[in-house]
């Protein structure tokens, strides 16, 4: 689950969360680590422009920090970055941070990236704009290196050139898993040929269909054989019968009509779901996700 509090655009935040700090985060995170979730997520934006903080809000706490406090407080969940925006940075500045924090959790991370859409912020850090989706590529490419076994890694690209420069500590996992977000066909192209996973970012469940096959057409035209995760957002959930408006977009009911309507991402070959749960206090939300680990995921 990508966690609340954490970001707070006006797309999905609940009212609560404009109140909430640290502790909420770590009793999020611990709960789902009970429940048997996957993985813990957090976003990446640096800083937002007047014309779109009344939507997207000021609220994004730094991901490697964050990843790395939530390291600190967990034992087994995994700590997904969705999505670390890594053109605005050298990839050495991320490899050192995104190697530390698999480091300190003992090989739990999952590297995220995706190309970012917030035109202010490449341009106050002197990245390109213009050109990211040709940055995240040679990125993905330099990162693959930096977070790989060597501890002098090497990367001769356009845009980045490195060798003989030694970083420690090395990550804890042989190989990092690259995961690449978006769903625009330079990101699905981008994730089909560089990415151990891909993370689809707004695709209803019918356009996923065809999206997964375009996927996967792309990998095997290119030969590429290893396999890769396939990942769905799923709509709002909420466990069991609401005594108050959650929208109606959101999944409700028994746990067995929930996982019946989930089990059809699997029928598409997703290979794993990501799912936000609707909430008016922190307390609501802890519940929900013990009661999607102790009686939806079962049936999954």
């Amino acid at each position: 689950m990508q966690l609340p509090v954490q970001s707070q655009s006006t797309i999905y935040a609940e009212g609560w969360e404009d109140r909430a700090g640290p502790a909420d985060l770590v009793e999020i995170a611990r709960a789902a680590e009970r429940a048997g979730f996957d993985y813990v997520a957090t976003c990446d934006h640096v800083a937002i422009p007047h014309r779109l903080a009344s939507a997207m809000s000021t609220v994004w706490y730094d991901p490697v920090a964050t990843l790395g406090f939530l390291a600190g407080v967990t034992e087994r969940v995994r700590l997904l970055s969705h999505v670390a925006v890594v053109g605005l940075r050298h990839p050495l500045i991320s490899a050192k941070q995104y190697a530390t924090v698999d480091h300190l959790s003992s090989g739990r991370l999952i590297l995220g990236v995706g190309a970012g859409h917030v035109k202010e912020e490449f341009e106050v850090l002197g990245a390109d704009f213009e050109r990211r989706g040709a940055v995240l590529d040679e990125c993905i490419d330099a990162l693959r290196a930096a977070l790989g076994p060597q501890e002098f890694p090497e990367h001769h690209g356009k845009l980045y050139d490195f060798e003989g420069l030694g970083q420690r500590p090395r990550p804890a996992q042989e190989k990092v898993p690259l995961w690449v977000g978006g769903s625009s066909p330079a990101a699905v192209r981008r994730a089909a040929l560089k990415g151990d996973g891909w993370l689809p970012q707004g695709d209803p469940r019918d356009r996923l269909p065809a999206q997964i096959a375009k996927l996967k057409r792309l990998r095997a035209e290119a030969g590429v054989e290893e396999p890769i995760t396939v990942g769905a957002i799923t709509e709002p959930l909420y466990v069991g019968k609401p005594a108050w408006e959650v929208g109606r977009r959101t999944l409700t009911g028994s746990p067995e009509r929930l996982a019946e309507s989930l089990r059809a991402y699997r029928a598409m070959g997703v290979d794993q779901i990501q799912v936000r749960f609707r909430s008016r206090a922190r307390s609501e939300l802890t519940d929900q996700i013990a009661a999607f680990g102790a009686d939806v995921a079962p049936h999954l």
